[in-house]
């Protein structure tokens, strides 16, 4: 089964979480309410360098895909 990049995701128990998951590597679910990431993958420290360039504009992308589907729900 293929996913998209980007889900939105929802919990009662988190009234006010807007959550979304990047699917692809490296994997993370970002809680756009605080801004707070939890990633899904272990890194080496290597790895860490390469994934601070590229968080920002993953996080960057994460809130444009939910801004894009909340207009979607809008019209």
């Amino acid at each position: 089964m293929e996913f998209p990049k980007f889900l939105l995701g929802d919990n009662t128990d988190y009234p006010t979480a807007i959550f979304v998951v990047h699917t692809e590597y490296p994997r993370f679910i970002i809680n756009l309410e605080d801004d707070e990431v939890e990633w899904l993958e272990e890194f080496t420290k290597e790895d860490q360098k390469e994934l601070e360039a590229e968080a920002e504009s993953l996080i960057e992308e994460a809130s444009k895909f939910y801004d894009r589907e909340v207009s979607r729900y809008e019209e």
